[in-house]
């Protein structure tokens, strides 16, 4: 199969301004057609090509020995990149998440805010290129954990279920927060689709 990139749910100016059109479009249309490309080139011709991805990452034993970092990089950085924009939007008011989700993070964290605090610190804190999550880990009853990854890798291959992600390789912010990603972390907040993780949450629930 030929994966493509996915069609974003907002305009690349929406997210204004804590996250600015120019990175948008840069990091959509360079860096995740670049992981597309590159997956879509190491499928092509072999016994897995027509495994879907998340199957893939999933179980990366089925994955040939001679592409296996390739996919693993390359399709991380493809399904990360397509839950990441699929949990962002436009500011509104919604500032935090209802029902079930926000029950089950104040009953783990003690509160939302807390949460909030623990996952910025996660993403502040880890070293390099990767991402910071909000998992469910189907190893320790479904709890949900705050966790980081390593440049593309996803939580899928250690058996987690994504629920909320951060980016924070530099191309994420650098354009217009520089260096300092504690100033993106605090901006991302105002444009989670607290919608659409509440659905992701729900789904991976039931």
């Amino acid at each position: 199969m030929i994966y493509t990139l996915p069609k974003l749910n907002f305009n690349e100016e929406d997210l204004e301004p804590y996250m600015d059109k120019e990175t948008v479009i840069v990091h959509y249309t360079k860096h995740h057609q670049t992981y597309t490309d590159k997956l879509n080139a190491a499928l092509k011709g072999s016994e897995v090509e027509d495994i879907e991805i998340t199957e893939l990452l999933s179980n990366t034993n089925l994955i040939p020995e001679n592409i296996r970092t390739a996919v693993i990089n390359n399709g991380g950085g493809y399904v990360n990149h397509n839950f990441f924009w699929n949990i962002l939007k436009k500011s509104d008011d919604k500032s935090e998440p209802e029902g079930i989700l926000k029950q089950d993070i104040e009953k783990t964290f003690g509160s939302f805010e807390q949460f909030k605090e623990k996952f910025s610190a996660a993403a502040l804190n880890h070293f390099g290129s990767g991402w910071a999550w909000l998992v469910i880990d189907l190893a320790e009853n479904n709890k949900l954990k705050i966790i980081t990854t390593q440049n593309q890798i996803s939580p899928i291959s250690d058996g987690m279920i994504p629920i909320l992600t951060i980016d924070v390789w530099e191309h994420t912010y650098y354009l217009k927060y520089k260096n300092k990603r504690v100033d993106f972390i605090s901006a991302f907040w105002n444009i989670v689709n607290w919608d659409k993780v509440e659905e992701v949450y729900e789904n991976a629930k039931s």
